[in-house]
């Protein structure tokens, strides 16, 4: 479908909404030390990210994605 630095690059425009602080995004940043990012938010850029990919996160993986790298990585593999 889309290679991983394309959706790199679609990941951080999805949250750019949610980085109420300004911080830089990049693959360590991580969305409870950098971004802050509360359950209800992390839920709706789930969602968003979701329906972007037409995939579904399993909610035991959540836990394990804590950076955006993380995260990019972890769509590449659902989205093929």
């Amino acid at each position: 479908m889309t290679d991983r630095s394309q959706i790199f690059a679609r990941i951080v425009e999805l949250i750019e909404p949610f980085n109420e602080k300004g911080v830089t995004l990049g693959e360590d940043t991580s969305f409870a030390r950098d971004l802050e990012l509360d359950s209800l938010k992390v839920m709706d850029l789930v969602a968003s990210i979701e329906d972007e990919w037409d995939i579904t996160l399993p909610l035991n993986m959540l836990p394990e994605l804590e950076t955006i790298g993380q995260l990019a990585d972890a769509v590449a593999k659902l989205a093929k």
